[in-house]
């Protein structure tokens, strides 16, 4: 959020981790973070890596544990549930574990988040569909089974 011209992460540096995440899917992303190449200073982000099954969880720790060695200057941000911190990867982590609390006001985050998805030039796409020509949005509800 320091500069507001800076485009957000791509695909190829965010792993949205769940229990169906494979190993080749870990491999390939650690890959992508931990090996030298002309990619640039990109920081690469785990979602939810606490919700990795053990075989999985396992097999990261070890490529991980092989291709540090590779390259010093990587830069992987590894974000978990606080209340399943006890899981495999925050356990194996836990000595680089930083608690974060959000530097901004979440009003200046929301904002910050709608300059970067707001489409430029609506047209009739479904970012028509969310509030102010959205590209991203939430849909939410406390029941379940709604049809959300």
């Amino acid at each position: 959020m320091n500069s507001l011209n800076q485009p957000l992460p791509t695909f190829d540096e965010v792993l949205l981790c769940t229990p169906q995440t494979t190993a080749e899917q870990v491999e390939l992303f650690l890959r992508r973070c931990l090996i030298p190449c002309c990619g640039g200073e990109k920081i690469y982000t785990m979602l939810y890596a606490d919700e990795l099954s053990y075989d999985v969880s396992c097999r990261a720790e070890e490529l991980f544990q092989h291709l540090q060695h590779y390259n010093s200057t990587y830069r992987l941000v590894i974000l978990c549930n606080c209340e399943r911190e006890h899981s495999y990867i925050p356990s194996v982590f836990s000595q680089y574990k930083v608690h974060m609390i959000p530097q901004r006001p979440l009003a200046e985050i929301q904002q910050y988040l709608q300059h970067h998805y707001r489409v430029s030039q609506p047209s009739s796409s479904a970012a028509s569909v969310f509030k102010d020509n959205m590209c991203v949005g939430i849909v939410s509800s406390k029941r379940a089974g709604v049809g959300k």
